[in-house]
């Protein structure tokens, strides 16, 4: 078993949005890095976990939980030309970039920012908390996940 970040901006896609989805499931498309894409087309598998992060949010932050439900397929988005995400080098027979299917677990009761995130001393080494990194998709170690999920269960630190 693997576990996963995957960073949304919420007016883009949010957790809410994934919950107001058919039988709360998505694809994930729109993947224009290769390092997310390869982790996306060779290593996250069903039943895989996610941490839904919020990116470019007041304050970003982890949201909940969800599941890969549908492992890499091509991302069909990248041979529309109507579409934001087209790529022109991306071809059917050949195509460029990949996406999962993703499924709702659970909208965590409040969201752990990142700066709580960072004053976790367990969480130190944490992809996410690395200066300079700005990957969409990123490994997460399962101690990582228990952690946060550990977090989210309880009230707020006070400031």
């Amino acid at each position: 078993m693997k576990y996963w970040l995957m960073k949304s901006e919420p007016d883009c896609f949010s957790i809410d949005d994934l919950a107001a989805e058919k039988n709360k499931t998505t694809h994930w498309d729109g993947v224009r890095n290769y390092q997310a894409r390869n982790f996306m087309r060779d290593d996250m598998k069903k039943g895989h976990q996610v941490l839904f992060y919020h990116s470019n949010a007041k304050p970003p932050g982890v949201a909940g939980v969800a599941k890969i439900v549908k492992e890499s397929y091509p991302d069909f988005t990248a041979f529309d030309p109507k579409d934001k995400h087209y790529d022109p080098k991306s071809k059917q027979a050949e195509p460029r970039w990949f996406m999962v299917d993703i499924k709702l677990q659970k909208k965590f009761k409040r969201e752990l920012s990142l700066n709580e995130l960072r004053g976790i001393k367990s969480l130190e080494g944490m992809v996410l908390l690395q200066k300079g990194t700005r990957l969409s998709i990123q490994p997460v170690t399962k101690k990582q996940f228990d952690v946060i999920c550990k977090l989210a269960e309880k009230p707020a630190p006070k400031l």
